[in-house]
This record gives C-alpha cells, sequence and structure tokens, in this order.
C-alpha cells in the first residue's frame, strides 16, 4: 500500500511526488506519458510580475510565492540530481514594434506598477524604460523598437530538463514509477481506496488512501470517478526552436502584445511562440497555420533571425482552466483525493511550486500559499 499516488508525470505532477517523497512519503507516480504533454514541448518565463491579464490578485500573489521559490529548488535539485536543471536568471524586455502596440504598452507598464504598489509581488524586480537602442543593443535581433521596457528578475526554463531534474531527484528519495495508464480513482465510504492501473502487463489494482490527479489537460478523466466538475479543457500551443550563430546568453526574453515570446537559451538556440488555441481538443498535431503564425510573429519582432537555422517544432496541449487560474487541493466529499492542475499557460511558471503546497496539505502541513482561492469548490 502507498501513502500517495501521484496521476501524471508532467511538471505539476513530478513536483508533487518530488515534495511527497523527500519528506519519505511512501509515493507511487503513475504516468503514461501522453503526447503532447505540455511540459515536454513549453518554454519557461518565470516572470509573474509582468503578465498583463485579469488574474486576480491571488494568482500573483501565488506566482511571487513560485517564483521566489524557484531558486531555493533548482539549488536542490543540481545537487540531488546532478544534472543542469535548464533554469536560469534573466532579464525580460517588453517591446512595441507597431503603432498598435504603444497604447496597450503604455497600459501594461501602468497595470504592472500599480500591482507592485498594491501587492508587493515581486519587490525585487526593478522596472525601467529603455530607449529604442538600449533595447537592440540587449537583444541584437530585434527590429524596430518604438518603446521598450525591461524587468530584471525574471528567470528562463527549460520544461523538460527541469522535470527530469525532478524526476531524478525524486527517485534517489524512493519514488516508485509505473509508466501505465491510471485507469480508475477507486473509493469506499467517501474516501480514496485505490487507483487502478494498466500497463504493458496487464491490470493492477494499488491500494492508498491519497490521489493526486495531475494529468493536464487529461485530468477532467477522473471526474464523474471523484464526483466533481473538472473545467479543464486542451490549449494547443505550437512552438519552434531556431539555432542562431550567436552567443544568446546573456539575451533576454523577449515580448511584445500578441501572446508570443522568445526565450533564449544557452547553447544558441531560441524558443519562439505559442499559439494559444481554445478550440483544439485533444488534436496535438502541427499545422501549417499554427507553425506559420509562429514564425511570423518572431520575425515580426526579431527580424534579425530571418537566416536562423529552424532546429525544431513541438506541440503541447496546454491544461486550461475554464477561469485560467490552477485548480489545487482536495476534492470535496472524497477524503485523500487531490487535484492539480488547470494551470493553462502558466505551468512552468508555477507548476513546481504548486507541487509543493499541494504536497504539503495531503501530508497535513499548513501549506506556503493558501489553497482556497484554487479549490474546485469556486466552480460550484
Amino acid at each position: 500500500m502507498y501513502d500517495c499516488i501521484v496521476v501524471g508525470g508532467g511538471i505539476v505532477g513530478t513536483s508533487t511526488a518530488y515534495h511527497l517523497a523527500r519528506e519519505d512519503v511512501d509515493t507511487l507516480l503513475v504516468d503514461r506519458k501522453d503526447d503532447g504533454r505540455a511540459t515536454s514541448a513549453g518554454a519557461g518565463v518565470v516572470s509573474p510580475a509582468t503578465v498583463a491579464h485579469d488574474y486576480p490578485d491571488s494568482w500573483f500573489e501565488l506566482g511571487a510565492d513560485a517564483a521566489r521559490y524557484y531558486d531555493a529548488l533548482d539549488a536542490r535539485l543540481r545537487e540531488e540530481a546532478g544534472v543542469e536543471t535548464g533554469y536560469g536568471h534573466c532579464d525580460l524586455l517588453t517591446v512595441a514594434i507597431d503603432d498598435d502596440e504603444l497604447a496597450p504598452f503604455e497600459a501594461k507598464v501602468e497595470e504592472i506598477r500599480d500591482r507592485q504598489d498594491r501587492l508587493g509581488t515581486p519587490a525585487e524586480g526593478t522596472l525601467e524604460e529603455l530607449s529604442p537602442s538600449e533595447a537592440t543593443d540587449a537583444c541584437p535581433a530585434l527590429g524596430d523598437v518604438r518603446r521598450a521596457f525591461r524587468y530584471t528578475d525574471a528567470a528562463r526554463l527549460d520544461g523538460q530538463a527541469f522535470t527530469d531534474a525532478l524526476y531524478r531527484a525524486a527517485t534517489t528519495h524512493g519514488l516508485q514509477v509505473e509508466r501505465a495508464d491510471a485507469e480508475e480513482i477507486r473509493t469506499d465510504a467517501g474516501g480514496v481506496t485505490g487507483v487502478v492501473v494498466r500497463g504493458d502487463d496487464g491490470t493492477t489494482v494499488y491500494e492508498t488512501e491519497n490521489v493526486v490527479i495531475a494529468g493536464g489537460a487529461w485530468s477532467s478523466a477522473f471526474a464523474s470517478q471523484l464526483g466533481v466538475d473538472v473545467p479543464v479543457d486542451p490549449q494547443r500551443g505550437q512552438i519552434a526552436h531556431l539555432s542562431v550563430d550567436a552567443d544568446t546568453a546573456n539575451w533576454p526574453i523577449v515580448t511584445a502584445f500578441r501572446d508570443h515570446y522568445i526565450v533564449p537559451q544557452l547553447d544558441g538556440r531560441l524558443i519562439v511562440g505559442a499559439t494559444r488555441e481554445t478550440e483544439s481538443g485533444f488534436d496535438a498535431r502541427l499545422t501549417a497555420a499554427g507553425v506559420r503564425e509562429v514564425l511570423d510573429e518572431a520575425l515580426r519582432v526579431a527580424p534579425g533571425v530571418d537566416d536562423a537555422t529552424l532546429a525544431d517544432l513541438r506541440v503541447g496541449l496546454r491544461p486550461l482552466s475554464a477561469d485560467g487560474v490552477p485548480v489545487l487541493g482536495g476534492v470535496p466529499d472524497v477524503e485523500g483525493a487531490y487535484l492539480a492542475t488547470g494551470h493553462g499557460p502558466t505551468g512552468l511558471t508555477i507548476g513546481p511550486y504548486s507541487g509543493k503546497i499541494v504536497a504539503e496539505a495531503i501530508r497535513g502541513v499548513s501549506p506556503s500559499s493558501d489553497l482556497a482561492p484554487f479549490s474546485i469548490e469556486r466552480f460550484d
């Protein structure tokens, strides 16, 4: 019998399993490695303070806690797993290129400053406007910049590398893993009793009193078994990796005003994307229109990458909740059932920390951040 079974091996599920195993909780991670998993495709932009979205204040407070936690977690994983994590600090540069971006630029600066004044999240970063020439000095591939600001406390993340580090570290603490399909959550008398898992060797029933549904875009498959609506749907994101003949190690992350980004890596790669296709269903295909959108936007903002090598194309299905905010915490009326899903495009920003606080709740420890605003009960 396991103390807890975590269903789903993306960055959120693996983080949950890691934080449980590290505290000597006997944990099984069940993961079928679906094609289109968001963690494997995405590039992480860890900069919740600069997000321009009508998220509630509780999301920004959670995001600030998550961003602050990354440094400590990263240092621990490098020691425990002995591998590169794909995480590192850098600046974030937001630019207005075309006329229609000038008004949103002003509005975003005002929104960020107002939020920092109200919430102080996070207090570490500074926001400063740059001249067009200063912007192109920071990122030589940029085109004709009209306005630009720099935020100095951002970070970039290779989602798959970080998840691999979490996994390696978790196994050193005794995490058990099944590469299989979790078919059923069994309950009795209002509590979890086990998980039915189908693998290459047939069906196995693993007993447990706690289960975490961290299945990303597939999490709602267990809704009827738990007697609760889980309004999480897939949102397809298509993304491109470009290889450039330049030292990109000190380049900033670049964002503009059409929900795309350019994330530099240490090895001369630029990760550019991504589409946000909310009507995609579970169709994890690259499409001509999606790839064109990604490359067109990258070249609009940074025409200097027109001669870059197209090194890779990826697609992921983000788990997008009905209100865009993660679903974290216990399932009402089912003792021992927990949800950790619904992060949408912010899974790499706050996913590892989400795993930490859900693991704390399972262990009976007061979570480091308040889970109440993220409860599934808000959809009642």
